[in-house]
């Protein structure tokens, strides 16, 4: 565009899903530093754990650096390790993956269902029915909540209960959002969630083990600050993580949350305009389904199925790259990764196509109508 000077605007960017922070956030950090609880731990951080127990509805939350140090001293404290095997969701970021294997434990991969993209129950009674009859040890089971839509917990908290195995739920994509009426971050015998850059709201980094496991929270508590005994000296009778999350960090957290309904909201209203400008494209769906009132909308995500759309994901993706609009394709299964290779699942293809066929669409709480606005004309340059 020109302006009066002849010189040409470029628009700026517009991000996947950039933090929301504004003035409430500088006041709440202001405040804390003020206070001189600048060192890690201080009473932001207990009241931010305190805040978050109380929203999800569990007995005890644990700050901490990220979603991946919850994920993986809740495995350390439950002793997974060396010779275990972990089924987890293949359709998922590394996160979940790695903290399986910086335990020692060998990750097992469950496929997806079609419609979410979470768990498929019926594919994890079959691995874990396989796993016995090899007479492999199985601690544990992850869930993974994709893009902000809660797994179905009431199948798969069922079938671990009866295959005597703890579930770990992966909320770290899905604050907000809900199973049959209860939060996300509340199934399971621990569930994880994440307050990075790009979450639904944000501490700059930083994540949360969820547990009605007083003896769980309070072990991950001491590991997460090098494993210190209560000495007056340094002792240390296991090894620790200097995984904590700060006073500061909790403070802007603290803030994020006191806005989370709103941001939620923003998100959902982008996810309607979506589905509202995509429902005359034949084979375009959003990922997640249209029963979708108990997400969080953290990223919207469709699905092209390219035998009856005449134009395909990466079309769209190239539009809006072309527009200086981020997107992006769905996780790319863990199976498929070349850091995993050879490592076993029960796997259909379900996640393997929907990597094909998908792509993720702005969807920050502080995009502005106008900057939706361009997103709808470049999809409208492809979809017609």
């Amino acid at each position: 565009m020109n302006n009066d000077r002849g010189l040409v605007s470029v628009s700026p960017p517009i991000l996947l899903s950039p933090p929301d922070v504004g003035q409430l956030e500088q006041e709440y950090v202001l405040r804390a530093m003020q206070s001189g609880w600048i060192a890690p731990a201080g009473p932001d951080l207990t009241a931010f754990e305190q805040e978050i127990a109380d929203r999800v509805g569990v007995a005890h939350a644990v700050g901490l650096s990220s979603g991946t140090a919850a994920l993986h001293l809740a495995l350390l404290s439950w002793g997974v390790g060396p010779g275990d095997v972990v089924p987890a969701s293949t359709l998922t970021f590394a996160a979940t993956i790695n903290a399986i294997r910086y335990v020692g434990a060998e990750p097992y991969f469950v496929d997806s269902e079609p419609e979410s993209g979470n768990m498929n129950p019926a594919l994890l009674e079959d691995a874990l029915a396989l796993l016995r009859s090899e007479g492999r040890r199985v601690p544990a089971i992850i869930s993974v909540d994709l893009f902000g839509k809660a797994a179905d917990y009431t199948a798969i908290s069922q079938i671990a209960e009866r295959a005597g195995v703890r579930l770990l739920a992966d909320a770290a994509e899905s604050l907000g959002a809900s199973w049959n009426g209860a939060p996300a971050g509340s199934f399971g015998d621990a569930a994880v969630t994440s307050f990075n850059g790009n979450k639904i709201m944000t501490t700059s980094g930083g994540g949360m083990l969820l547990t009605n496991d007083r003896a769980l929270a309070d072990h991950v508590r001491k590991l997460s600050t090098q494993a210190r005994e209560p000495a007056v000296h340094y002792e240390h009778t296991e090894v620790g993580y200097n995984y904590r999350l700060s006073n500061l960090l909790a403070a802007l957290g603290r803030a994020q949350l006191t806005r989370l309904d709103a941001m939620i909201e923003r998100r959902r209203t982008w996810r309607e305009r979506y589905r509202a400008a995509l429902a005359g494209s034949p084979g375009v769906r959003i990922l997640g389904g249209a029963d979708d009132a108990s997400d969080n909308c953290w990223l919207t995500a469709i699905i092209v199925d390219a035998a009856e759309s005449d134009w395909t994901a990466q079309d769209l993706g190239s539009a809006l790259t072309e527009a200086d609009i981020e997107s992006r394709p769905l996780w790319k299964p863990m199976h498929l990764q070349p850091v995993n290779a050879g490592l076993r699942g029960s796997l259909d293809g379900t996640s393997a196509r929907l990597f094909a066929n998908g792509l993720t669409l702005p969807s920050g709480s502080g995009m502005t109508e106008s900057e939706f606005a361009r997103v709808e004309q470049a999809i409208a340059a492809v979809a017609g």
